[in-house]
């Protein structure tokens, strides 16, 4: 860090007369209060430094404050460059400075490479400082969390944590229910509306935005994804959607970029969704695929429907109107067109357009083949069965005459 301000310092321009601010690049729950405070100290004492400190139960790793007879700071020990009694000490080195740039140009170009990790420290500038009579203060920071640095994962996660549990208090706080914060997770850009409920196991990542009275989760992971008030959301993972007012989704959705879905409308359990438009009140409720599709206000698309929108070589929409009820277990080819008020029938493949209000079909007629299992399947359990049906169907028959 001591080469690295020393390069800053070169490249400010030669009129400057300002104050200097420091920062580690590893302390990422460091506020601006902190820092404006430390700013506002600096320049009410005049020092020549002001740096920030932290009383830690555990030290280990960092640089600690070496204070004078009359309490004073005299200087920076790094901890591998401690003495046994300097080690014991529990005041540490925030890594965040506050210089007056004069002291800063003359005193950083001294800064020489001799100590254990054969580096330029910048905390040596400190006690260069205070070798010259000029004061340097501290600054002391409270609770030490806000300048804990991050020197591997394991300490990045237990950071990350802490910042999570004060987002999630603080919508607590602004009238949000989160039902189980250990197993709840908020990103900083989200935005939740009153009286939101979060459930168990639940992360709202990104830009998610939540109006009033919606209810998320259990088990559900929402990334930039916008819901309307009250929506109920559960077991479902969603990004780049848009769910409506008093929509309903879940459990096992799977919301794709492009998803909207309208005011009171469904999407169901284990429906796949993706750059698809779903109207106001239309429900998608079971088992289906609906991909490049545009869906009207109040239909229902029935179990098991697959918008076939791929032909091997490119994507093709599906327009479904309004009012429209299809069968179980249809697949619709794209592109096509189903006109507003049409039906269609179980098992259908729909590869034409429909006209509006008609019924669509094409299952072939079935037919029954009649004693088949027994003649091509003997000695199974099904012929045995079979047969065992047909002698209890013929023993129950009125007699022949």
């Amino acid at each position: 860090t001591g080469r690295a301000v020393e390069m800053a310092v070169e490249a400010l321009p030669s009129s400057f007369v300002g104050d200097v601010l420091v920062l580690n690049g590893d302390v990422p729950l460091l506020d601006a209060d902190t820092l404006r405070d430390a700013v506002a100290a600096h320049r009410t004492t005049g020092t020549a430094a002001t740096l920030l400190t932290t009383l830690l139960d555990e030290p280990h790793g960092y640089g600690r404050i070496i204070r004078d007879d009359h309490g004073t700071v005299d200087r920076i020990v790094e901890h591998k460059d401690a003495t046994t009694v300097e080690l014991e000490v529990n005041e540490v080195n925030a890594g965040i400075y506050v210089f007056a740039s004069a002291p800063l140009r003359a005193t950083v170009t001294r800064l020489t490479q001799d100590n254990s990790q054969g580096e330029k420290y910048l905390t040596d500038v400190v006690g260069l400082l205070r070798g010259q009579q000029l004061t340097v203060s501290a600054s002391r920071v409270s609770p030490s969390w806000k300048v804990e640095g991050i020197n591997d994962r394991a300490q990045l996660a237990q950071a990350a944590a802490h910042l999570n549990a004060l987002i999630i208090r603080g919508w607590q706080l602004a009238g949000v229910t989160i039902v189980d914060p250990g197993t709840t997770w908020i990103d900083l850009q989200v935005t939740l509306g009153l009286d939101v409920e979060v459930k168990p196991g639940t992360q709202l990542l990104g830009a998610t935005t939540i109006d009033e009275r919606a209810v998320i989760g259990p088990d559900t992971t929402l990334v930039d994804t916008e819901v309307g008030a009250g929506a109920v959301i559960k077991r479902t993972d969603a990004t780049l959607a848009v769910i409506g007012e008093g929509a309903n989704v879940g459990p096992f959705s799977y919301l794709r970029p492009g998803t909207y879905l309208g005011a009171d409308g469904k999407i169901g359990t284990f429906v796949e969704t993706k750059n698809a438009t779903i109207g106001a009140g239309s429900k998608v409720p079971h088992l289906s695929y609906i991909g490049d599709a545009e869906i009207g206000e109040q239909s229902n698309i029935g179990a098991g429907t697959i918008v076939a929108n791929y032909d091997g070589v490119n994507k093709h929409r599906t327009t479904v109107g309004s009012h429209v009820r299809s069968g179980s277990h249809n697949v619709f080819v794209a592109p096509v067109t189903i006109g507003d008020g049409a039906y269609s029938g179980a098992g259908t493949v729909i590869r034409k357009d429909v006209p509006a209000g008609a019924l669509a079909v094409n299952v072939a007629p079935q037919r029954n083949m009649d004693g088949w299992v027994v003649a091509n399947r003997p000695g199974t359990a099904a012929a045995e069965a079979a047969s065992r049906s047909s002698d209890s169907g013929a023993s129950n028959s009125p007699a022949q005459n």
